[in-house]
């Protein structure tokens, strides 16, 4: 072999999804062989199945999967913008494109696939672009900003992910098909009608059976697509999402077996015609099938790490159900979706009004079930899956998995499940293997997680997880409750209820009663919630002081060197020049450090206790309020600056905005809220990814509930359209009283609406068509916690009692000088400990 080759046990080129994955899976199992991973793109590992919320404010960062650092821990080496150019299977090594080599014993091609553009006259115009790297998305962004009208050349999967992302741009968006249907594939004719009918409700134009002709200058718009059947279209951009082709031609140039139709051949080891080299993922071949999901990617990885290895794990084909949301619209697919097998027998549900579409079909014999269609309500799909890929046999009345609930229980017991029922397929995690971390000392859903990986990718199998970790744990006396700690035997809505309906407002009351002991640092914060969601009362009184959690007791936020941020509200992000004055004079007399924040809010940083008196006085003074940044309760109402400046505003997203921060600016919730409102289908204000999302219309507001960022980030479901203003606020209303007395301690509405029996369609329900015969007493809530709104600063600062809270020491009114400050970029921040020791060597030294 030649001089000056790197040499490397294995080498892995791309670094997708699937490759990312093979490295880990490799690492877990062998400590000891070298890895190299030559990645062509600029970026390492990214989430490709959630690239469409780039264009809600995530970042590259944010969808990262990986990273060098990440590597490094591992032992592996990784080279970015290594476009591999050569294959030399006899002497095993690969070149690059600056001309080094490295030398392998074992080759992993995890190369992926690229877009199809049909071959129109016009394809290749400035604004036609592809959906697929990050790169694409950064072109997609730049084209959008110069554009009005956005055209989507597919009608599949990926075609509708790419229309959601044109939506987000804030695009007019169409979506061309060549099929009679949208996602043909998964969907038969009558889903796939309900599924256009849904996304034509949102504005999304769909145009099926046209054939583009060729793409020519417009006369309104940047281009016209002219169609076979003389029709046209007027578009800014078009982006081209008409399948995917396999990343072979590396592997064709270098003479392994290709397909007819392409894709690199493998077999159950996932080996190529070398006996060196590897293929997984979307580049490779099994059986003359190309596998367009991530979890049978997933599959190949794990065995090709199992043959490299020595075990015995085959990859022997994958279920390719799928269970998604197409702007915020469910559907659902799974196995013979068109009833192609002979014989095969179909129910079918259709609720129009609420569109809403329900296909089984079983084979002859019509004791199994072999496929299934969902459209707008998935709530069945994890039970179907199961019949359907663990050939459990079907209840008498086929039909009642899909109708509407009778009484009778519609989910599959978690017994009823065979120990090789896979219940996450992302991280192929069995029954099986859950029952075994379970033996092995995890006791609790969290360290199920941890052990196996289950849930931890697309999260679609939270629900059954949970069901099959209770039922286990059961099985062994472990007691499943919903108890909120030791010292009370109530879950946190069972408690809110008790105080409400006992009109109980204290702890010592509620635990006299109620619970036992002493109370902790779970029950108290929990009970001071709930005392100030029914009675907002101040929360510095004494019988609820000692109840609060540290931010709470201070009202402010803590930060990690002892010193409190200051957070006035600004609803809307709305400010005036006077009130940006006094902002900077605050900030300067008391060294703080500022920031404006993604909430729109002036954040002030580095504020000692004792200043915080002083420091809200003279913010009260100027006209400023608590934004009660720290307190579980509504944070803020960002908007854009809507119909009153913008050239696209429809509405007056910020007056609105104004108007609802200052109606629940005084809710306290089981978790901190927060809203947006945008003035039109551009979304500005990044609506979609909060608590409470609305967005203005041509003929009023759509409102989109339970969207939340951070570690787990969740779009917000579409809840209702074209509502008028009032309507709009006794829907906001009934909602977060809703939430705030039923959900548990600590939960965010995500989380709150996916553990809701019934979903989204049974919220809808209760607050639009008042099923629960609730909704007087839920706005009612919403108006006492109005009228009873206090700023609680002001009260503090007023009080005299409540001021002795913020002296730092209690014989004396002088601060802590222990606090250490240093300069950087022109303010103060907080000394390192690095900075803090160097300054004390100082002093030492003088």
């Amino acid at each position: 072999m030649s001089t000056g080759i790197i040499q490397n046990d294995i080498i892995v080129i791309g670094n997708g999804m699937v490759g990312h994955h093979f490295v880990e899976q490799l690492r877990n199992q062998n400590s000891a062989l070298s890895i190299l991973v030559l990645c062509g793109e600029s970026s390492l590992a990214y989430d490709r199945v959630h690239l469409s919320e780039f264009f809600q404010g995530k970042t590259a960062e944010d969808l990262a999967l990986t990273s060098e650092t990440h590597y490094k821990s591992l032992n592996i080496q990784v080279e970015v913008n290594a476009w591999v150019t050569e294959i030399n299977k006899a002497e095993q090594t690969v070149t690059i494109k600056d001309g080094r080599q490295y030398a392998y014993q074992k080759l992993i091609l995890a190369t992926g696939s690229f877009p199809f553009v049909p071959p129109i006259p016009g394809n290749h115009q400035a604004h036609c672009l592809v959906y697929r790297t990050i790169e694409d998305l950064h072109a997609i962004k730049a084209s959008a900003a110069v554009s009005k009208i956005g055209t989507v050349v597919g009608g599949g999967l990926l075609g509708l992910e790419a229309a959601n992302a044109l939506k987000e741009a804030g695009l007019d968006t169409h979506v061309v098909e060549f099929a009679p249907q949208l996602m043909a594939v998964q969907l038969d004719p009558a889903g796939g009608a309900i599924l256009q009918d849904k996304i034509t409700k949102l504005g999304v134009q769909v145009h099926c059976q046209k054939a583009t002709q060729v793409i020519e200058q417009g006369q309104q718009c940047r281009y016209r697509m002219v169609f076979a059947d003389g029709s046209h279209l007027e578009t800014d951009m078009i982006l081209f999402s008409a399948g995917i082709r396999p990343s072979d031609a590396l592997a064709r140039e270098f003479d392994l077996q290709i397909g007819e139709r392409g894709g690199i051949v493998i077999d159950d080891h996932c080996l190529t015609s070398d006996p060196n080299i590897y293929a997984i993922g979307e580049c490779a071949l099994w059986q003359n099938r190309i596998f367009g999901l991530v979890a049978p990617g997933y599959a190949m990885a794990r065995a090709t790490v199992s043959h490299i290895v020595g075990a015995n794990e085959r990859f022997t084909g994958a279920d390719m159900s799928t269970k998604l949301k197409l702007m915020g619209l469910e559907v659902g697919s799974i196995g013979d979706a068109h009833a192609a097998t002979s014989g095969a027998q179909v129910y079918t549900y259709e609720n129009q009004p609420k569109g809403i579409y329900k296909k089984i079909v079983i084979e002859p014999s019509q004791n199994k079930l072999i496929g299934a269609v969902l459209v707008g309500d998935t709530s069945d799909y994890d039970t179907l899956l199961q019949y359907a890929l663990n050939g459990i046999d079907l209840p008498e009345y086929p039909e009642s998995l899909i109708l509407p609930s009778t009484g009778e229980a519609k989910q599959l017991g978690a017994d009823a499940l065979p120990t090789a029922a896979t219940i996450c397929s992302c991280h192929n995690v069995s029954k099986g293997d859950i029952i075994e971390a379970i033996d092995s000392g995890s006791n609790s859903l969290g360290d199920i997680k941890t052990c196996t990986k289950a849930s931890t990718g697309c999260g679609g199998c939270a629900a059954l997880l949970k069901n099959v970790v209770d039922a286990e744990l059961s099985k062994r006396g472990v007691e499943v409750k919903s108890d909120i700690c030791e010292h009370f035997a109530y879950s946190r809505q069972q408690l809110f209820h008790l105080a409400q309906v006992e009109r109980i407002e204290d702890f010592e009351t509620l635990l006299h009663t109620h619970g036992k002991g002493l109370g902790c640092d779970i029950c108290k914060p929990a009970a001071a919630s709930i005392f100030a969601s029914l009675y907002n009362d101040f929360v510095l009184k004494e019988q609820h002081v000692g109840l609060q959690d540290t931010n709470d007791t201070f009202l402010a936020n803590m930060q990690k060197d002892g010193t409190y941020s200051v957070v006035p509200r600004v609803p809307a992000g709305e400010i005036t020049p006077e009130q940006l004055i006094v902002l900077g004079t605050v900030a300067k007399r008391y060294n703080l450090y500022t920031k404006v924040t993604g909430g729109q809010r002036i954040d002030l940083f580095g504020a000692t206790v004792q200043d915080l008196p002083d420091i809200w006085g003279l913010l009260i003074d100027a006209g400023f309020e608590t934004g009660h940044a720290y307190a579980k309760g509504l944070r803020t109402v960002k908007s854009c600056v809507g119909s009153t400046w913008c050239r696209y505003g429809v509405q007056d997203s910020v007056t609105a905005a104004i108007d609802i921060e200052n109606r629940y600016k005084g809710l306290r919730s089981p978790h901190k809220l927060k809203m947006g409102v945008s003035g039109c289908t551009r979304e500005c204000a990044e609506a979609q990814s909060k608590d409470v999302g609305i967005i203005a219309t041509e003929k009023g507001w759509n409102l989109y509930v339970c969207g939340n960022g951070g570690m787990k980030p969740r779009h917000a479901d579409l809840f209702a359209t074209d509502l008028d203003y009032p309507t709009l606020i006794a829907y906001v209303d009934r909602f977060l009283a809703f939430y705030v007395k039923t959900a548990d301690r600590l939960q965010r509405t995500s989380v709150w609406l996916d553990n809701l029996e019934g979903g989204l369609e049974y919220l809808q329900d209760v607050i639009i068509n008042d099923a629960l015969g609730i909704n007087d007493a839920l706005e009612s809530h919403i108006q006492t916690v109005i009228n009873t709104y206090q700023c609680e600063w002001k009260t503090a600062i007023e009080s005299p009692d409540s001021r002795k809270r913020f002296r730092q020491f209690v014989n004396s009114d002088a601060g802590d000088s222990r606090q250490l400050f240093v300069e950087e970029r022109g303010q103060m921040r907080p000394a390192t400990e690095q900075e803090k020791a160097e300054r004390i060597d100082i002093v030492e030294a003088l």
